[in-house]
């Protein structure tokens, strides 16, 4: 009854409103329901049509939310809808609950959040919105900048690029508690031979968008302590060779930063999808 009262209100708020819409998933790989929040530009000049009635696909950007969060939490922080007119792009908030990291959990009786997205999420959204890969992108900001770069890396076909905001690009230069207190509940005690650490870990996969040519977005405040994770990450990038903007500017591991930062992906995304001149 009250998943029935939940699709009638979103029912009436998207014929008066028209932008905004609530998905629910249920998934037997997440062992429970999944939440997602999407906003859609009014008009997308990506788009030759404004009616409705369009299939033309909107670019589309998936943005994470962090540790202890939900998928209303950047709608709740930042002015979605005003940012998906300005851009427009579509945006899907995806629920990635209080602490899944965005990794499939080494119990397989627990929340399987990658393989959710992988077979579940992802397709629901390429089939329910006709998503173009080259028109696609994604990005979050801590566990969310994790888990964006992690999901890019999977598999790159699906996205034009992918970003990262304050995220844990490097799991080993971080504070010990991530490692024993958070990531273990998801990956299993943390020990040199417990291979899904690295398995998840950002900067030891970047080999699988090496030579690609595709590119991804950085970011990060001077007083964030995920501040090394990002200059390593951003290290290796070079060392690799592999074409990425680095965005440092003053800022503290906070939604004042965050709300700030996506604008600034947005930029360099908008400036990608127009095959704008970043000095590659």
């Amino acid at each position: 009854m009250k998943k029935l009262i939940l699709a009638t209100a979103l029912l009436l708020a998207t014929f008066t409103m028209k932008a905004q819409e609530l998905i629910i998933i249920s998934s037997d790989l997440l062992k429970c329901d999944d939440s997602i929040l999407v906003f859609t530009p009014g008009h997308s000049r990506y788009c030759n049509k404004s009616d409705d009635n369009t299939t033309e696909a909107i670019p589309t950007l998936f943005l994470l939310h962090g540790w202890s969060g939900c998928y209303r939490n950047w709608a709740d922080k930042s002015d979605l809808q005003q940012v998906s007119d300005r851009f427009g792009f579509r945006i899907i908030c995806p629920d990635g609950f209080y602490n899944s990291w965005y990794a499939n959990n080494v119990d397989k009786n627990k929340m399987q959040w990658r393989s959710f997205f992988d077979r579940e999420l992802y397709p629901q959204m390429v089939e329910k919105y006709n998503l173009d890969p080259e028109k696609t992108f994604i990005t979050g900001l801590s566990m969310g900048g994790l888990g964006a770069i992690n999901i890019f890396l999977d598999d790159i076909s699906r996205f034009r690029s992918a970003g990262s905001m304050s995220g844990v690009l490097d799991i080993y230069h971080t504070s010990p508690n991530l490692l024993d207190k958070e990531l273990s509940q998801i990956l299993g005690p943390y020990t040199p031979e417990n291979p899904l650490y690295d398995a998840n870990n950002p900067i030891n996969n970047l080999d699988k968008v090496a030579g690609s040519g595709k590119l991804m977005v950085i970011s990060c405040g001077y007083e964030d302590y995920y501040v090394k994770s990002t200059l390593d990450f951003s290290a290796k990038c070079r060392e690799m060779k592999i074409p990425h903007i680095m965005l440092l500017s003053p800022g503290r591991h906070s939604w004042i930063y965050w709300d700030y930062a996506l604008v600034e992906h947005l930029e360099f995304f908008k400036k990608i999808l127009d095959g704008a001149n970043l000095g590659f």
